[in-house]
């Protein structure tokens, strides 16, 4: 049971220097409790391996004192129903496994307890078992418990060596808590037989898999596992749609197939846009190919790839100004979908924090925020067929996926 915390009293703008980030981080409706470190586990695959690409701040570990602001910042901010807060702040600050925090538990139980929010958790494996799920059957639909289950295979321990212990993974499984489990593809009988194994323990839990994405700072030995499990996914994804397993089952991590597997709302989507053939729209790849595919020579289809996080990044959201402007040659005029400036560091911003009216000073180009191409719809559309099922019997079974894989992307000098 959670002892009372201290509700703090007045101004929640005074306070430790680096409360202002903390600020932010609550603003975005993140939870930002600080290991004070990087975070041990040292998963090679990673994505906060190289994070140069943002500022960051040195938060120091959490204090009780700091907690206690914290949870008094929260609960001065309206209440919604369907709005979940996120455990841990990931744009401000560099994104760690939190329950390493020795009081995290605690802390987790106080947010449950003193606001009425719903909370997101992410972890490989560290929460205290039985307390994580007695806390889910307590505070049900509150918690929203995604387990970075990553890999049971014989590759777990090469690419997590300070992660749990397989059983201790599979005890966090064995109960009511865990809303999902993430795992992936590397190589054959990687992911099939972890979603054997996982479905045998908890038929209630989604079943979240794909492939990771090689991204700069990663490893030699961790790149090549990764893209032999994105070979394997389509013998993978096969053998699982034959298990018939009761539980939900996704494949979402994948660029490439998200854009074929909602190519007709992508096409709807830019016929809505009424552009002409000389007018400019910047595309990553895989929208590149659906629109050469699908519309092609309807508008000049400006490629640009994820230079900034490097290796096989594929995502429109995930662009940066820096990017774009990396490509612009003779451009007076482009169009930009608006979730590229939608970073998460302010109004008109990219994920580097890079403001749009600096890069349209220094690229002298005119340029069009394309409003309905937002966050929300990419999100919305990521959810819409992530299906497994889909992805096999529209993927796999079908021809045209070949043809799109095929089709060529643009010299870049």
């Amino acid at each position: 049971m959670a002892e009372a915390v201290q509700i703090l009293q007045g101004s929640l703008n005074e306070g430790k220097d680096y409360y202002a980030t903390l600020r932010r981080e609550m603003d975005a409706r993140k939870i930002p409790i600080s290991l004070g470190k990087n975070c041990p586990v040292m998963c090679t695959f990673c994505y906060e391996t190289e994070h140069s690409y943002r500022i960051v701040e040195d938060i120091p570990k959490t204090t009780q004192e700091d907690w206690e602001y914290i949870l008094s910042y929260i609960n001065k901010i309206p209440s919604k129903p369907d709005e979940y807060w996120v455990w841990g702040g990931n744009e401000y600050m560099v994104w760690t496994d939190l329950f390493l925090h020795p009081k995290a538990m605690d802390w987790l139980e106080d947010f449950l307890t003193y606001t009425d929010k719903n909370v997101t958790i992410f972890t490989v494996g560290f929460v205290h078992v039985p307390r994580i799920h007695k806390l889910s059957e307590r505070y049900k639909k509150r918690i929203s418990f995604e387990l970075s289950v990553n890999t049971l295979s014989r590759h777990r321990d090469a690419l997590m060596p300070n992660g749990p212990t397989v059983k201790q993974v599979l005890k966090i499984l064995d109960g009511p808590a865990v809303t999902s489990a993430d795992f992936y593809s590397f190589g054959t009988t990687t992911m099939s037989t972890d979603a054997l194994t996982i479905s045998k323990i908890n038929k209630e839990c989604v079943l979240w898999m794909g492939c990771l994405t090689p991204l700069r700072g990663m490893d030699d030995r961790t790149v090549e596992l990764i893209r032999q499990g994105k070979k394997a996914l389509p013998e993978e994804a096969q053998s699982i749609y034959d298990y018939n397993l009761p539980n939900k089952t996704t494949i979402h991590t994948e660029a490439y197939i998200t854009a074929f597997l909602n190519r007709r709302i992508i096409v709807k989507t830019f016929d809505s846009l009424g552009l002409e053939k000389r007018d400019t729209l910047v595309v990553s790849k895989s929208i590149y190919k659906i629109l050469t595919m699908y519309r092609k020579k309807r508008a000049r289809y400006l490629y640009i790839p994820n230079t900034t996080l490097g290796g096989d990044t594929d995502c429109t959201a995930l662009l940066t100004l820096a990017d774009i402007q990396g490509r612009i040659t003779n451009e007076k005029e482009i169009y930009i979908p608006k979730c590229i400036i939608e970073g998460g560091r302010g109004k008109y911003r990219d994920i580097c924090g890079t403001d749009l009216e600096d890069f349209r000073s220094n690229t002298r180009c005119r340029v069009k925020v394309i409003p309905k191409i937002n966050t929300k719809f990419a999100n919305r559309q990521l959810i819409k067929n992530g299906d497994l099922d889909n992805y096999v019997e529209d993927y796999i079974y079908n021809p045209n996926s070949k043809i799109f894989e095929d089709i060529p992307l643009p010299e870049i000098n």
